[in-house]
C-alpha cells in the first residue's frame, strides 16, 4: 500500500488514516488536528506496510474508512501500538457480506463489470449526488482505471480467503445516507460498539475535514 504524510511536522501524536478503495490524497483537505501529524494509507494492491513510520509517536488515533476498516485491522492486528482511539467510518470488518457489509452480488457485479462508466456510477453513489460527484471529478486525481480494478480485485481476494482478525474498535460512525454500505448492515456489524450516526453519504468531504482537523467526533463518537 501507499503511505503518504498529509501532515509531517514532528508533532507528538499521529492520526493514522486508512482510506477506502480508489482513494488518493486529493479527496481530503489538509489536516490540521492539533498536536497530530497525519499519515494516509491507500492503494491496497499490495499489503506492504512500513510500521517504522509509527515509531516516533507517543499516541496514535486510527481512522479507517470503508474497505480501509478491514485493511487496517489486517495490517495492525498483533502490533503493540500506543492507541488513543480507533474509529471506523462507513465500513465493517466483513466488508463483503449480505448482512454486515456490501452485499456480495453488488460487489461481484462491480468487479466483473468494472469500467470508466461504472466508476462514474460508483462515485455518484459514493457522493450521494451528481453535483458532488462532478466536484470530485474536477479534482486533480491521478489513479488509472487499471490500478483501481487491480485494487478492487486484491480487496476481494483478501476478504474471500481470510477471516477477519481479532481487532478492537472504540467507536463506529455511520452515514444514514450511505449507498455503498447499507446503513442497516453497518448497524448490525457494529452491534456492541458505540455508534454515532450522521446524515451523510458514504463520502462526505466536510465530514472528513471534521475528522482530520477537529476534536468533536473523536471525543463524542
Amino acid at each position: 500500500m501507499k503511505q503518504v504524510f498529509l501532515r509531517h511536522e514532528g508533532q507528538p501524536r499521529l492520526l493514522l488514516f486508512f482510506a477506502g478503495w480508489g482513494a488518493e490524497e486529493a479527496l481530503f483537505d489538509p489536516p490540521t488536528m492539533q498536536g497530530h501529524d497525519c499519515l494516509l494509507c491507500y492503494d491496497y494492491r499490495s499489503a506492504s506496510f512500513d510500521a517504522s513510520l509509527l515509531a516516533p509517536y507517543a499516541g496514535i488515533r486510527l481512522l479507517a474508512w470503508s474497505m480501509g476498516v478491514r485493511v487496517a485491522a489486517d495490517t495492525l492486528a498483533g502490533l503493540s501500538l500506543p492507541w488513543e482511539r480507533r474509529l471506523a467510518v462507513g465500513g465493517t470488518m466483513t466488508p463483503v457480506n449480505d448482512e454486515r457489509g456490501i452485499p456480495e452480488a453488488t460487489f461481484r457485479a462491480t468487479l466483473a463489470g468494472f469500467s470508466g462508466q461504472s466508476m462514474l456510477r460508483f462515485r455518484r453513489r459514493m457522493c450521494g449526488s451528481s453535483a458532488e460527484s462532478a466536484r470530485i471529478a474536477a479534482l486533480p486525481l491521478h489513479r488509472r482505471l487499471d490500478d483501481l480494478r487491480e485494487e478492487l480485485d486484491a480487496l476481494w481476494r483478501r476478504v474471500e480467503k481470510s477471516p477477519a482478525p481479532a481487532f478492537n474498535w472504540d467507536a463506529a460512525l455511520i452515514g444514514t445516507s450511505d449507498r455503498i454500505f447499507p446503513p442497516e448492515n453497518l448497524r448490525r456489524a457494529w452491534a456492541g460498539v458505540p455508534q454515532t450516526e450522521r446524515p451523510t453519504a458514504h463520502y462526505d468531504r466536510a465530514l472528513f475535514h471534521e475528522l482530520l482537523s477537529e476534536e468533536t467526533l473523536w471525543t463524542n463518537a
